[in-house]
């Protein structure tokens, strides 16, 4: 289970020291934004809005440095991984950066940002987990942290589907013909959301998600990928587990599904003959 660390050591290698990729590429406003990409600064967008909120960061080394033994041994290897953590000031909520510590993927890509959630302090696993692959627009990232935050009392109670579809139609997305209820896509037919059996390795804090048997169905939650067509690889995905709150994943897709042009610099290979874009 996901769970915050409370110990941390500065890092070289942490995503807060990168050099910008930008340099002095032009910048464009480009939509729509589900296809805009992340501007090779994912991290940074997300990371400096937490700041912003005052959620602490903390770089965290796991693993285990071993120094040769024998003069037969010619290079030390050593054994080490690293994240970057950022937690809220009441401890209760955190976002992972996932991708210098041997993420698994969804979708085919490695997941970047990790985001829990949990009821009490006394309570050392999550209630629930989101994930964002790079790729993803930041501004949505950062709003369904902003929406997190913002968020007080019970870290899940149930909410329904409705507000979610409702998020992205009214931004002029459809929903599946075939699930109105548990479904929508963008009009290019490009970006999708379904609510359904989430993937393996979806943490969730639920205790019935434990008795599933093999043949049964796993908890259901919400999904959200994008694709140029039927057997091209993803250009992100994002899943949430069973226990996020609807009105979080809600944000997400409102923003992720914004006419609003995004200020970018880097456009994906993939889609930059798709998006509309004017000089800033």
């Amino acid at each position: 289970m996901c769970s915050p660390a409370l110990g941390g050591a500065l890092n070289q290698n942490s995503p807060l020291d990168r050099p910008s990729p930008h340099g002095a590429l032009p910048a464009y406003w480009v939509g729509p934004r589900h296809l805009a990409g992340d501007d090779g600064q994912l991290y940074d967008t997300v990371a400096d809005a937490l700041t912003g909120l005052g959620w602490t960061a903390l770089t965290i080394v796991r693993g285990i440095h071993r120094e040769p033994d024998t003069a037969d041994v010619i290079e030390d290897r050593p054994v080490l991984r690293s994240t970057v953590l950022h937690v809220s000031p009441d401890g209760l909520r955190w976002a992972q950066w996932m991708l210098a510590d041997e993420p698994f993927h969804l979708g085919g890509l490695p997941i970047a940002w990790q985001v829990c959630a949990r009821e009490d302090a006394s309570d050392m696993t999550a209630r629930w987990s989101a994930y964002f692959t790079p790729g993803l627009p930041g501004e949505a990232v950062t709003d369904f942290l902003l929406a997190l935050d913002a968020r007080r009392g019970s870290a899940t109670f149930f909410e329904g589907p409705e507000q979610v579809l409702t998020s992205v139609t009214g931004n002029g997305w459809f929903r599946d013909v075939d699930q109105p209820a548990a479904g929508a896509t963008d009009p290019t037919f490009t970006s999708h959301l379904s609510f359904g059996e989430v993937p393996p390795l979806i943490q969730d804090g639920d205790p019935a998600v434990l008795a599933i048997g093999p043949q049964e169905a796993g908890p259901a939650g919400w999904q959200a990928w994008s694709q140029t067509g039927p057997n091209a690889p993803y250009l992100w995905a994002a899943s949430f587990s069973a226990g996020v709150p609807a009105s979080l994943v809600a944000a997400f897709t409102a923003s992720l599904s914004s006419p609003a042009p995004v200020l970018r610099r880097v456009l994906p290979e993939s889609t930059k003959d798709r998006l509309l874009r004017a000089p800033a």
